[in-house]
Parts: C-alpha cells; sequence; structure tokens
C-alpha cells in the first residue's frame, strides 16, 4: 500500500504575494485539482506538500527553491510563476544537480533557450510561443496595420513582444512606440498621456493588479482605443475583475496557451474538475492560464512518477528520463518536450467575449498545434533575431 511507503516530499513555489498574487493563488488551484486527481499519491507513493511564497521578482524566487531544497530537504521542486524568477531558478537548477526543477508556469524565452540546465523540465510554453498566430490574425483579419505596445518591464513580456513582433512585422505591420512600465505600478496616467493617437490597436502586455488598474485608469481618462492583449492579460485573473475592465475588453483579440470555450472534452472536463474543486466565491468562473500551467506541471510529474514506481535513485536517472520522454495527455492540448526540456504545445488565438451569464471569456478564434520554442523558423535563424528585450526584435520580416 502506497501508506506504508515513505513520502514524497514536493515542493511548490507562487506568487503569493505581489502585484501577481492572484496568479500564484490560480496557480495553486490548478496544482490542487491535479493533487486530488490523483488522490495525493504517486509513484505508489503518499504525497507531503511544501509550498513556498515569492513575490516575481528573482530574489524572491531563489530564496524559496533554497528553502525548499537546502531547508526542508523535498525530493522535487515545481515552480516558480514569473518570467524572471525561471531565468534565476534556472541558475540555481545548475548548483543543485541531485534535484529536478519542473517549471510552475514562468514564460521568459531564455530560461530554457539559453544554456538551459539539465535538470530544470518546463511543460508550459514561452511567452512568444503563446502569441503565435495573434500578429498575422490582426493585420489580415482585423486590418490593424500600425499598432502601439505597453507592458511590464521584464523577461516574460519581452518574450510575449517578440512573438507577437514576428508574427505581426512580417505580415507587414507596423509598430510605432513601445512603452514599458515597471511591475507593481499604480499609477498610469504618464503612461496613458503618451499612448499614441495614430495607431489601430495597442498592445497590453500586463497582468495582475497592472492590468485591472491601468483599465481601470484608463476608462477614467476616457481612452477608447482598440487593444490586443498577452496571454495574461485576458485570462480569468483580469476578465474575472470588478470595475470597467469590461467595458474595454470585450471585443479584444489575444493569444494564450488556452482558451475559455474551446469545446476540446479533455479541456471541458478539466473546466469542470476546477469548478467543482473550489466554491464560487473562492475560485474564478474558469481556470486561468496559471491554473493551467500548474495542474500540467504537477500531471507530468505525478505520470513521471508512476512511470518509475517512485523510484527518485541515481540522481533521479529514470524519473527524468520519463519527464523527457513523456507525450502529456494536457487539457490544452497534447505537449512534448524538446532537446532543452521546452514544451512543444498547442496556441490559442481568441477574442473576449460575454458570455450567457455575463462573464467574460475568451472565445477560440484559431488553434494552431506543434508551436516549437522557434516559432516554426529554423534554429539558427531565430537565434539571429536575438534575446527578448525592450528593442528586439526589431520590426522587419522574419518568415
Amino acid at each position: 500500500m502506497a501508506q506504508d511507503k515513505e513520502p514524497l516530499k514536493i515542493g511548490v513555489t507562487a506568487t503569493l504575494e505581489g502585484t501577481y498574487t492572484v496568479l500564484g493563488e490560480d496557480g495553486m488551484r490548478g496544482f490542487e485539482v491535479a493533487l486530488q486527481e490523483y488522490n495525493k499519491t504517486a509513484g505508489g507513493r503518499p504525497i507531503e506538500v511544501i509550498v513556498a511564497s515569492t513575490d516575481a521578482s528573482p530574489d524572491s524566487a531563489v530564496r524559496a527553491v533554497r528553502k525548499l531544497v537546502e531547508q526542508d530537504k523535498v525530493d522535487l521542486v515545481i515552480g516558480p510563476l514569473s518570467g524572471d524568477e525561471g531565468i534565476a531558478v534556472k541558475n540555481y537548477a545548475k548548483t543543485q544537480p541531485q534535484m529536478t526543477f519542473v517549471n510552475g508556469g514562468s514564460g521568459a524565452q531564455e530560461t530554457t533557450f539559453v544554456d538551459p540546465a539539465e535538470n530544470f523540465f518546463r511543460f508550459n510554453m514561452d511567452g512568444a510561443q503563446w502569441q503565435v498566430g495573434l500578429g498575422d490574425y490582426i493585420f489580415n483579419e482585423k486590418g490593424w496595420k500600425k499598432i502601439a505596445t505597453v507592458g511590464e518591464d521584464y523577461s516574460f513580456v519581452y518574450t510575449q513582444v517578440l512573438g507577437l513582433l514576428v508574427d505581426y512585422c512580417s505580415a507587414g505591420g507596423e509598430v510605432s512606440e513601445r512603452l514599458w512600465v515597471p511591475l507593481g505600478t499604480k499609477d498610469f496616467s504618464s503612461i496613458i498621456a503618451a499612448l499614441p493617437d495614430d495607431v489601430d490597436a495597442i498592445y497590453l502586455g500586463l497582468g495582475g493588479g497592472d492590468a485591472v488598474n491601468f483599465l481601470n485608469q484608463y476608462a477614467q481618462a476616457g481612452g477608447e482605443a482598440n487593444f490586443l492583449g498577452g496571454s495574461i492579460m485576458v485570462d480569468q485573473t483580469v476578465l474575472s475583475s470588478k470595475g470597467r475592465a469590461k467595458e474595454l475588453l470585450a471585443g479584444t483579440p489575444a493569444a494564450s496557451g488556452q482558451a475559455d470555450t474551446w469545446d476540446n472534452p479533455k479541456w471541458q472536463a478539466f473546466v469542470k474538475a476546477y469548478q467543482d474543486a473550489f466554491p464560487p466565491d473562492k475560485r474564478f468562473a474558469g481556470p486561468s492560464l496559471l491554473a493551467t500551467n500548474y495542474y500540467n506541471a504537477a500531471k507530468a510529474v505525478f505520470e513521471g512518477l508512476n512511470q518509475v514506481d517512485g523510484d527518485l535513485s541515481d540522481g533521479h536517472a529514470k524519473f527524468r528520463d520519463a519527464l523527457q520522454n513523456m507525450v502529456l495527455d494536457a487539457p490544452n492540448g497534447e505537449i512534448r518536450l524538446d532537446e532543452n526540456r521546452q514544451a512543444i504545445g498547442t496556441n490559442f488565438v481568441t477574442e473576449v467575449v460575454e458570455d450567457k451569464d455575463g462573464n467574460l471569456v475568451s472565445q477560440v478564434v484559431k488553434v494552431v498545434p506543434n508551436v516549437n520554442q522557434t516559432l516554426g523558423l529554423p534554429a539558427d535563424e531565430f537565434a539571429k533575431i536575438g534575446l527578448p528585450s525592450r528593442d528586439v526584435p526589431e520590426c522587419k520580416k522574419y518568415m
């Protein structure tokens, strides 16, 4: 019996402080759904969970995983959630070769594309992969020939903008301005005043409290621009918020690793499991992207442990081999890993609509399967673009 075996200690980190708190809380809900699905057992061993809180900063992420690994003596780690955190934890992972790290939800390109760690696995796509198809859609279907961008000034949003612009600029689109704000910005008045008028739409690469603050202040200022959204701008962490967001976000095109209205039976079953697991006042109308990411990370861990019967000997060799070769039957589409242990998966171009209950949801426009980290470009051509930053990529034709 599993209860007779030594427990598996799994450490989990999430942003349970700061502007991304709502994302971290829903990430933990997704993890909990997986934990219940596997009856808190994997590899024939009961699971003991130790949670460590972060605030989206790299220092907080390293402190959290160091505590889990060096003090709590966990068997493996799931996390982190945010982009800069992921880069920092990847680097820390190299100092702990005996430990296996499975990413929670962080999506900076650099985490797995540049000097990857052999013991760090990511079962979610990165921010650029999550934008595939959006640029082509807004240029050719919406007719938006010129845009400006507003984004949080850190690695994940740099990666999102790269994915958008490789697509959009290749289609013929133009970017007039790229505006950046610190994580945790409270006052967006200067940014709102600086938004150009001569564009067809404004891209919002914001999340959590930043997204809600911007929307409310933009509404108060009487703004009327068209928006398009980054992946965490249009999931339930923002769409479920109170205030005037609904007036501004209805009709917003976006792209992400999931879509609320997808009619796939596995997705619908996951949505129901999420809804059934928590009272309505303790969750969103449906799982956010972070809930899905943490669910998938946990599912990959539990499946891998089951495949090796809980055997973590020999530096986790069998377990890591199981993860590397896994084809994860995830609710948001099949996921497999490339040679850098980075997810290849399905992306969704969406538009925000109001459902029959008055909730804002992301409606499927297009499903894009088998999205790899080089966005379909040859690896050497993709590398020439450069690492995502405030100014990279250039707006030019790539494909």
